[in-house]
């Protein structure tokens, strides 16, 4: 017992812990949770300073931020309700309707936005204007579940887009840091599209309609809407430069998250801009860029103590990795996956997974790279909220309940597992995969 209590990383693995704990269960608010993070890892000196708040150097972190500064100028404008009078008219027919037209906009967004939290800002004020024409209330369960069709939709299936979102840049640059592998953006595409993205929204817009039941009517409002102000204007040419530069990152080489900020300085800049200080004091949610910021600074806490390589490395020698089985290779390997989500967060499960990867390959027998592409299933989906930071911001722009959020986590997990989980590997083998 001595020995344990004195091994160096029982301190960090402790923190972790209680913190990991404490957003699961909610017991605390989660910013708290995250602030109570920062002040133990830092008078524990678990890590330095620079790891533990690195979240706040995180272009995630800045996306998240410019993300609620430019949601805030949308719905000020008008423009969130000129987009939602123009989608709400053809979409609010019936509630699967609705549903799939939210989960179908996410998805299609990230073909041409590489940022998750970038779209999440854009969309969720359409959306909740869009709600509000339907008489669809914030608040209800139907308003909760739109918010977490942006969420999961944003998240989940962009996991299928190679650079649509972090964990998916984390694998490539790791893949090819660590192994030499580049990889491609359409066999990437191909090989998780059809399970991962196309069953598996179908799977998404089911359940939120079951869970969140809604009934929308046809906007009442029949009035043609108001030329567009010059703010209006100033705005949404400001948004589709933005756009523009966040679609051609490659050619540029200016990332998502400056670009953001950027446009969000512009948009608070006196005079020029869009919303007054008094408007950004009360319409960004601070409390959730803090929240953000820890569970990145968590992330890279565990991976920089070594608890990650210590929990990987303890999963390697118990779990049944067997050339002889492989659909029961196929499953610990996603099993895996899914449990270093608990600890490190959907953004930190490739750089130690891949990492790891070789190990894997040569326990299994599989081809590295199958390997590194099984992780997939399994960082894009969360069993918690806090796994996957787009989620809780989506949650937090919708102000919807942990426990809501968790229940549609679940449900998704479990129809993932139970039923794509075996699709995905039939589809692995048909390509030649395994």
């Amino acid at each position: 017992m001595s020995l344990w209590l004195s091994h160096p990383l029982f301190i960090p693995s402790l923190i972790v812990g209680v913190i990991i704990v404490l957003w699961a269960t909610s017991l605390l608010p989660e910013f708290i949770t995250a602030l109570l993070f920062f002040a133990a890892a830092m008078v524990a000196k678990i890590a330095p300073a620079e790891t533990i708040f690195g979240g706040f150097a995180s272009s995630a972190f800045w996306l998240v931020f410019s993300g609620f500064v430019l949601g805030v100028a949308i719905r000020k404008t008008g423009l969130a309700d000129r987009a939602a009078s123009a989608l709400s008219s053809r979409l609010t027919d019936s509630w699967p309707l609705m549903v799939a037209s939210v989960v179908l906009l996410s998805y299609a967004l990230a073909f041409v936005m590489p940022s998750n939290m970038g779209r999440i800002a854009l969309l969720m004020p359409i959306v909740a204007a869009m709600a509000k024409r339907a008489g669809i209330d914030e608040g209800s369960r139907g308003w909760y579940g739109l918010a977490l069709a942006v969420g999961f939709g944003t998240f989940q299936l962009s996991a299928t887009i190679l650079p649509a979102n972090v964990p998916n840049l984390v694998l490539s640059g790791t893949a090819e840091g660590a192994y030499g592998i580049h990889l491609a953006y359409l066999p990437y595409l191909l090989l998780h599209t059809p399970v991962l993205a196309w069953l598996k929204g179908l799977i998404l817009i089911g359940l939120i309609c079951w869970l969140f039941p809604g009934k929308p009517h046809p906007p009442r409002d029949l009035t043609l809407p108001a030329p567009m102000s010059r703010a209006e204007k100033r705005l949404a040419w400001m948004l589709a430069v933005v756009l523009v530069m966040w679609v051609s990152e490659s050619w540029h080489g200016i990332g998502p998250a400056w670009i953001g900020l950027a446009a969000a300085v512009i948009t608070l800049l006196p005079r020029v801009g869009f919303i007054s200080g008094e408007e950004f004091s009360t319409g960004v949610n601070i409390r959730t860029c803090i929240y953000v910021a820890g569970i990145l600074g968590l992330a890279i806490t565990v991976t920089q103590t070594g608890i990650g390589s210590a929990v990987g490395e303890a999963l390697l020698r118990v779990v049944p990795l067997d050339p002889d089985r492989p659909f029961a290779s196929f499953l610990a390997l996603t099993g895996i996956t899914t449990a270093l989500n608990f600890i490190m967060t959907a953004n930190g499960v490739p750089a130690l997974y891949t990492t790891l990867a070789q190990s894997f390959s040569d326990a299994t027998g599989f081809p590295l790279l199958t390997v590194m592409m099984i992780q997939v299933l399994g960082y894009s989906t969360p069993l918690l909220p806090y796994q996957a930071s787009p989620i809780v911001v989506a949650m937090a722009l919708g102000k919807v309940p942990a426990r809501a959020g968790l229940l549609l986590c679940l449900a998704v997990a479990l129809a993932t597992y139970l039923l794509l989980l075996p699709l995905d590997y039939l589809w692995y083998q048909l390509l030649g995969k395994l």
